[in-house]
């Protein structure tokens, strides 16, 4: 390779690398990185005239939080449980279910749910605080403006869910920019005032947190329910890991986001220190007066990042969800022709920004929805520490069990500890994400459990497929030209809409092929993986097609494979006629309520699902279905 090729090549990787920062800084780190705004200023509402002591003992606990609940949990080892690349509650879930069969698997379904349900808390409450906290800002400029945060707050987020359909392809080119410039002018103003107070360095020494715990325990526990704030966003920066991969969000992390937050929360603590009465506001304060309404301005640009992060998070784990059948189907729209990992789902969109907006509206400032803030991120924080157990590597020998399982035993006491203190806030705003992961939880194990006792009540009593498709071959129907795809829920077992159909119809056609679909437990299978076919009878085939948890079935298009790869199947899309069964389900009336009430929510979310043709991307011009009814 000559000289000029060499160059060329170390270019392009050195702007690829940039590109992937960039994008981190403005996917991956838009949540933690705007926790300054509100993380020391909800802090000190717990300290009654705090004094040097107590500013240096609480910027200790918060340096050293971060530096072990993020830094070295997160960044450093929990990444490390990433399926193939990617991951977040339910991947990490998907990696510990493997090889685990019967009722065991729900020892790690619940926590796994818990931890997805908390994160849809997180979506909730991260736009609603986030945003407020940036327009309260404008308090500062003048208090005439103050009856105006809550509707400039309003608007904004209305304008940020209406253009979700657009997708976030053309502003996310602009998210890594905005960061930068946002770490940047954090980093600079906390350097400014370190140096007017450079005492408060003194905080990276532990003895200072040590000393404050010590001084007043039950008070150093209150508080940190709130120092919990400066941590959010470390589970978003597991569950985006896979559009950036490890290194980049490592690099990211203590090249530019750990440096810029470490100067802001110092900063904030030097500016305290010379000036007392800043604690109304430190962050907003540490500005000169005529920087004042721009900062606020990229604060709320830098908000509406952070927000937009978690909303795709929700939109992500909502298809995740899907996949690995924990929801049911619903609209899935791409808004990217290149990015697979860009969706919009419109019943999300929707019913994020309505609890978003009766969020706003009901607290009304961003001081009393940090109450409500910490016990979704430290309940997620924990279900992963358990998951984490199941899932990353113990070491070989008793010295390597060792090094694996006492920190992830330190990170389960950290994680409980901060649970149990925002345990406390219960009654102050603590019971929202309670309540909302409560619902989804309720919504979603019913779901699963009820598609298993659907599975069961087809699939019984019903002859092996195989035998019976060559006992009617034997004696066959008067037989059609084309090729009928009969969609099976269950492998190897009749489907209703064939028995149906020869019942009604009392034809068969040419050629049958029965397929069924299911998720794998990764987020991407090959085409080439994605299917496999067995011939069943002369003229009739099994085909089993596996999607990942990341991707939508296209049925059509694993179709067209399969005929390339079998030409003795004719599945030429002219020539296919698809059969489907839609069930009604019935609830039995004489359960007793205790009993039926989950049996008619299931039967409502059946109702309320996504039809399987818009789903498969079947074309509704060549289906027949056939409608049935289950009795619960």
């Amino acid at each position: 390779m000559d000289m000029a090729s060499e160059n060329r090549r170390e270019a392009t990787v050195a702007t690829s690398s940039r590109t992937l920062l960039l994008g981190a800084l403005g996917v991956v780190y838009g949540d933690i990185g705007t926790s300054p705004l509100y993380a020391i200023k909800a802090s000190l509402t717990f300290l009654e005239r705090p004094g040097p002591a107590d500013v240096l003992g609480l910027l200790s606990l918060l340096f050293w939080m971060l530096m072990i609940v993020v830094s070295l949990k997160y960044v450093m080892i929990i990444v490390r449980a990433d399926n193939r690349g990617e991951g977040g509650t339910l991947a990490l879930l998907e990696l510990a279910l493997r090889g685990v069969t019967g009722r065991r698997r729900w020892l790690f379904i619940v926590p796994g749910l818990i931890g997805a349900c908390l994160f849809y808390g997180d979506s909730v409450i991260t736009p609603a605080i986030s945003v407020l906290s940036a327009i309260e800002g404008i308090r500062l400029v003048s208090h005439t403006l103050d009856a105006w945060i809550v509707p400039v707050s309003v608007a904004v987020l209305a304008l940020l869910f209406l253009i979700q359909s657009r997708g976030t392809g053309a502003v996310g080119r602009l998210f890594g920019p905005v960061m930068l410039l946002w770490f940047g002018v954090m980093g600079g103003l906390g350097a400014w005032h370190i140096a007017q107070a450079p005492q408060i360095l003194q905080a990276v020494n532990p003895a200072w947190a040590i000393g404050f715990i010590a001084k007043a325990p039950w008070t150093a526990y209150v508080l940190l329910g709130a120092l919990v704030l400066a941590v959010t966003g470390a589970e978003s920066l597991y569950a985006d890991m896979g559009h950036f991969g490890r290194s980049a969000v490592r690099r990211a992390w203590f090249g530019i986001v750990l440096p810029a937050l470490l100067l802001c929360y110092f900063g904030q603590g030097a500016l305290i220190l010379s000036q007392p009465g800043a604690m109304a506001d430190p962050f907003f304060l540490m500005a000169p007066a005529w920087a004042l309404a721009p900062l606020v301005a990229l604060a709320t640009a830098a908000t509406v990042i952070a927000s937009q992060s978690v909303i795709s998070g929700a939109f992500s784990v909502t298809r995740q969800a899907v996949q690995l059948g924990f929801w049911p189907r619903m609209a899935i729209l791409h808004t990217s022709a290149q990015e697979e990992g860009q969706v919009y789902l419109p019943r999300v969109n929707v019913l994020l920004f309505v609890s978003v907006t009766i969020l706003v509206l009901s607290f009304g400032s961003s001081d009393k929805l940090a109450h409500a803030y910490g016990l979704a991120v430290t309940g997620t924080m924990l279900m992963t520490s358990l998951l984490a157990f199941a899932v990353l590597p113990h070491g070989r020998g008793p010295w390597g069990r060792v090094l694996w399982t006492a920190p992830l035993v330190m990170f389960l006491l950290i994680d409980i500890v901060l649970f149990s203190s925002n345990m406390l806030k219960l009654l102050d705003g603590g019971w929202v994400p309670l309540l909302i992961g409560g619902t989804l939880f309720t919504l979603m194990a019913t779901w699963k459990q009820g598609r298993e006792s659907l599975h069961e009540a087809l699939a019984a009593d019903q002859p092996p497929l195989a035998s019976f498709m060559e006992a009617l071959e034997a004696n066959p129907p008067m037989r059609v030209p084309g090729t009928a795809v009969f969609m099976s829920m269950i492998a190897g077992t009749v489907p209703p809409a064939l028995l149906h159909n020869l019942k009604h119809n009392k034809v068969l056609h040419e050629q049958i092929l029965f397929l069924t679909v299911q998720s794998a437990d990764v987020p991407y299978v090959p085409l080439a993986e994605r299917c496999n076919l067995t011939r069943l009878s002369e003229t009739s085939w099994q085909a089993i097609g596996r999607w990942g948890f990341k991707e939508e079935p296209n049925v059509p298009v694993l179709l067209k494979y399969v005929g390339q790869q079998h030409p003795e199947l004719n599945l030429d899309p002219m020539r296919v006629s698809y059969f489907l069964s839609r069930q009604t389900i019935i609830v039995v009336r004489k359960l007793p309520l205790h009993r039926a009430w989950r049996r008619r929510l299931f039967a409502f979310m059946a109702r309320n699902a996504s039809r399987s043709t818009r789903f498969y991307r079947i074309p509704p011009n060549r289906v027949v279905e056939m409608g049935m009814q289950m009795e619960l």
